[in-house]
């Protein structure tokens, strides 16, 4: 006997996994309330839309993106009762050892790829992991899913565009019980959501009674095999009922009516599925009943052996940052030619080295692609030689670019992207700071996102405001991500060959006043030439003065080094390469040698890399120095775009030399 095509023994198990979920809501407030644990989000309401979707699934093989309220969706795909307690009770466990709040789902076995608290940033994710689904050529597809209350943010919108656009395998679920918090959906958004999606081409689109299983299983059902048959994406708008209030920090008695909350249990999906099986007399009220037995004894039983686990050791808090797998053996410096190459084409020709090595490796970003080539031509040719599904054009968002480059990294893909502009990196620092950077940690090593975010930064080429900022004090405040910084093009592409090899994040940032200069120009390595992260590179020797600096700096430098015609011997030149790691050994060898320490970097002063780098040296040289420690660094101000303003506000080599002098002669 079927019930709309669902045989009995189907529906026994949907039953199954809504009472889990619901007896595990009931039970978790409890705890709550006992203090032996802190928050609570509930999927009570919600079960029917969520498991009508892990009906349609093939956990272990599709990909998951829950958010937050999506515990029988989990509980369908797989996940025991154990596992989400002991991330309800913060225990020490596989998924994340206490580092993330409760119900943030991960679990590599099942693909469910770990998620964090900011609302949104999911589904730019789910994008490039379905990108590179079909990079695959396979017909898994990739689950997405949030509360109406996100489609307010504009990485829902970005996402539905390039999803649209590419004919991406991934469903967005969203789950509609009209209140993000206590702001109903009448203030948050113009129209429905199912309304304002209707202008993307190829978007399947369907409104359900999210609380009838049935019903919402039938779009879920199309959606999927329209994903798998290369159709494009869809959107699901389930509109459900919100049973408890937002979380365990909320009383939605405040901002809702009783008559609202009473007319809500009414459509209490679990009623509503067990009233049509026993109307069509094909699953009795004692079978219901011997099942809600059944899972409180389970759940009782789980709690028993939940509460009784380890707590993570304290020791653990700070590991897993990082792979912690760097490499420490500086190569030998083989030529390919004695013909100097710029900076720019040793990036251009580190990258191609690097794609015929990782045929996993994609490139992508604002006018990357042929014929320009990049804005700066560093990607010139590539898309040529390596096909539009392996270097290819961006939209103009750059949340979308580091998005979907998580998406694509957690797959085992290596997107090496391109902000055309640092100055442009502000819109995409959600995904940066809250995503790439955490990803590994706050899975506890099970996930990890080892992309890699090219980013041309810095002035001295009138390009006023919005074209000449330095972002490295920024990122050296952001653990999780490694930091390079290359000031003539043998670096440059021994450091990005590095980074492309790298299990870890890595921003690359490139001065555009570098590209083409003379002075940063080199005899190019071999495709051998790996530099290690973490190794900077003493320019010259001296014994009165360590001077530590990177990228354009270095230059000026050197320049006002010379301008003070000083004895060979005096000052210790000192080229960072990169920021993170930072090369301490070197510097506290240097200071321990010269006694005195001059830093020098073009990021504004205040909070700039130099403070952290000054304060390093006070820490573990101060019996060793002689004298104070100074920094050269931009004002801080803008970086307006007249030549003559834009020098008084960067550093010059007078600034630089006066320094100098100033301590050489303390």
């Amino acid at each position: 006997m079927r019930l709309k095509g669902f045989t009995k023994k189907q529906i026994l198990e949907v039953y199954n996994n809504m009472a889990v979920s619901r007896r595990l809501d009931e039970k978790m407030l409890n705890l709550l309330k006992q203090g032996k644990s802190f928050f609570h989000m509930g999927a009570s309401g919600h079960e029917a839309a969520q498991l009508a979707a892990s009906f349609e699934m093939r956990a272990g093989k599709d990909w998951f993106y829950p958010y937050y309220r999506d515990a029988a969706l989990c509980l369908g795909l797989g996940m025991t009762i154990r596992e989400q307690l002991l991330s309800f009770l913060s225990k020490a466990d596989n998924a994340n050892n206490g580092r993330q709040m409760p119900h943030h789902y991960s679990h590599k076995t099942l693909r469910i790829v770990s998620q964090s608290s900011a609302t949104g940033t999911q589904f730019l994710q789910a994008v490039g992991c379905a990108l590179s689904r079909k990079l695959e050529k396979n017909n898994e597809l990739v689950y997405v899913s949030a509360g109406e209350g996100t489609t307010s943010q504009g990485d829902f919108h970005e996402a539905l565009n390039w999803a649209s656009n590419s004919k991406a395998p991934v469903i967005f679920h969203i789950q509609d019980n009209e209140y993000a918090i206590s702001t109903h959906k009448s203030i948050q958004n113009a129209d429905s959501v199912y309304a304002m999606s209707a202008g993307y081409r190829n978007l399947g689109r369907y409104d359900v009674n999210g609380v009838d299983f049935f019903e919402t299983n039938l779009a879920f059902k199309e959606a999927a095999e329209r994903a798998r048959k290369g159709k494009g994406p869809s959107l699901i708008v389930s509109n459900v009922v919100r049973l408890l209030p937002h979380s365990s920090s909320d009383d939605q008695r405040k901002y809702r009516t009783e008559q609202e909350l009473i007319e809500d249990k009414k459509r209490d999906p679990i009623v509503i599925l067990k009233d049509q099986c026993i109307k069509h007399e094909i699953i009795s009220i004692k079978e219901f009943e011997k099942i809600e037995n059944e899972v409180k004894k389970l759940i009782d039983d789980d709690i028993k052996w939940a509460l009784s686990q380890n707590n993570p050791e304290p020791l653990e808090a700070n590991m897993h940052v990082y792979s912690n797998n760097l490499s420490s053996i500086e190569p030998s410096l083989n030529l390919i030619s004695s013909n100097k190459i710029v900076l720019v084409d040793a990036i251009n020709h580190a990258l191609e080295e690097e794609m015929n090595l990782n045929d996993k490796m994609v490139i992508y970003g604002q006018d990357i692609a042929d014929p320009k080539g990049g804005v700066f031509t560093a990607t010139k040719g590539l898309s040529s030689k390596y096909g539009d599904e392996r270097v290819f054009n961006a939209p103009l968002a750059e949340s979308s670019i580091i998005g979907t480059a998580i998406g694509l990294a957690v797959t085992g893909y290596k997107p090496v992207v391109e902000i055309q502009f640092a100055d442009y990196i502000w819109t995409a620092m959600m995904q940066i700071r809250n995503e790439v950077v955490t990803m590994r940690y706050r899975s506890n090593n099970i996930w990890n996102c080892p992309l890699v975010i090219r980013a041309p930064v810095g002035g001295y080429i009138n390009g006023g405001i919005y074209h000449s900022q330095s972002i490295d004090g920024f990122f050296l405040h952001m653990p999780g991500i490694y930091i390079a910084y290359p000031s003539n093009a043998a670096d440059a592409k021994g450091l990005l060959k590095m980074a492309c090899r790298m299990k870890d994040p890595v921003i690359f940032m490139e001065h555009k006043g570098l590209y083409r200069q003379g002075y940063a120009s080199t005899a190019e390595p071999s495709k051998d030439y790996v530099l290690p992260f973490g190794k900077a590179k003493i320019l010259s020797t001296g014994d009165e003065l360590s001077i530590i600096t990177w990228g354009a700096m270095v230059q000026k430098c050197i320049e006002a080094i010379k301008s003070l015609n000083l004895i060979d011997g005096q000052v210790e030149l000192i080229d960072l390469r990169t920021l993170n790691p930072l090369d301490l050994d070197l510097i506290k060898t240097s200071i321990k040698k010269t006694g005195k320490a001059l830093v020098v970097h073009e990021d504004n002063i205040t909070n700039g890399p130099g403070a952290e780098i000054s304060a390093l040296i006070s820490e573990e040289c101060f019996e060793f120095l002689d004298g104070p420690i100074r920094r050269v660094g931009s004002k801080d101000s803008p970086i307006p775009f007249n030549k003559i303003l834009e020098d008084e506000v960067l550093p010059q080599t007078y600034d630089i030399s006066t320094k100098i002098m100033e301590l050489l002669e303390y």
